[in-house]
């Protein structure tokens, strides 16, 4: 029992005092993380004190508990304290640990107190976002109208809508502002994320579900409709004319009823809505 113990106790000393000695600052690089990061540290929450990978990783337990009342989102700038994943020593916040000496992230970010061993994600710190994005710095630019940073594709290309991601995707309902999967920007102005946005087109639905006006640029699926309504007659008792209001360019016309649609009189698209009962019957033309 003597000699096991001393043993025990001789081994602990051993991997004690290795755990101290000086690593190169990339040692254990791309071996520690979560499924959200790869990184060499975790994190103590202070909201309730508790050891987590990430701050994801911590919402997902939070935000998981039976009472409702106790759910609650970790604040990254009040990350204080961080644990080693190498030495295991929890100390403040820093990118090189103060114990062994490696990078716990080879991107690190004080101000949001973010460690990511991947840098190519081309994180960057957006001062006016207050947070890190991904993609580049030189790739993106940040609105001020809408108040996040768009690709440099959409610059003066887009329709701002205040606070435009500071609401949860209309598919997923997930806060877009800070999530961690990619967003896309639409004609209208509104934002989803990509793959709620991919989604809808491959079950073919091409409106908003904001503001109902068309995702995609529909002339051909236009020019399509014109050329099946023109060969599909209606029956005489359907030949009147119904109010209709364009979700496209917010204006309303008359058209003539059809069951596969009715053609906005002034854009000349297809998504639109009756907001009338049918009129008096057209009279036929010999």
């Amino acid at each position: 029992m003597g000699s096991g113990a001393s043993a025990n106790h001789q081994s602990d000393s051993m991997e004690a005092a290795d755990s101290s000695i000086p690593r190169d600052k990339d040692f254990g690089k791309f071996q520690f993380g979560c499924e959200h990061y790869q990184r060499r540290c975790k994190i103590r929450a202070p909201c309730c004190n508790l050891i987590f990978p990430c701050r994801h990783c911590h919402n997902d337990a939070a935000n998981s508990l039976s009472d409702p009342k106790e759910r609650h989102d970790l604040v990254r700038q009040n990350v204080k304290q961080v644990v080693c994943s190498i030495c295991q020593t929890e100390q403040e916040v820093a990118q090189v640990c103060s114990n062994c000496g490696v990078n716990m992230g080879a991107y690190f970010c004080d101000i949001c107190k973010f460690f990511d061993d991947d840098t190519s994600k081309e994180q960057f710190h957006c001062d006016d976002c207050g947070i890190c994005r991904v993609g580049g710095r030189d790739k993106f630019f940040h609105c001020q109208n809408c108040g996040a940073c768009y690709a440099m594709g959409l610059r003066d290309k887009h329709s701002c809508i205040e606070n435009s991601t500071k609401n949860s995707c209309p598919v997923c309902y997930e806060y877009l502002f800070d999530s961690v999967k990619a967003a896309h920007v639409m004609k209208c102005g509104h934002t989803m994320h990509i793959d709620c946005f991919e989604q809808m087109i491959n079950e073919n639905q091409y409106r908003c579900p904001i503001c109902s006006k068309s995702m995609l640029d529909m002339s051909h699926s236009w020019q399509l409709l014109d050329l099946e309504i023109s060969a599909t007659e209606m029956p005489v008792e359907y030949n009147f004319k119904v109010s209709i209001l364009c979700n496209d360019c917010n204006k309303g016309s008359k058209a003539m009823f059809h069951i596969l649609g009715h053609k906005c009189g002034d854009c000349g698209s297809y998504n639109t809505r009756r907001i009338s009962t049918p009129q008096d019957p057209v009279s036929e033309t010999e």
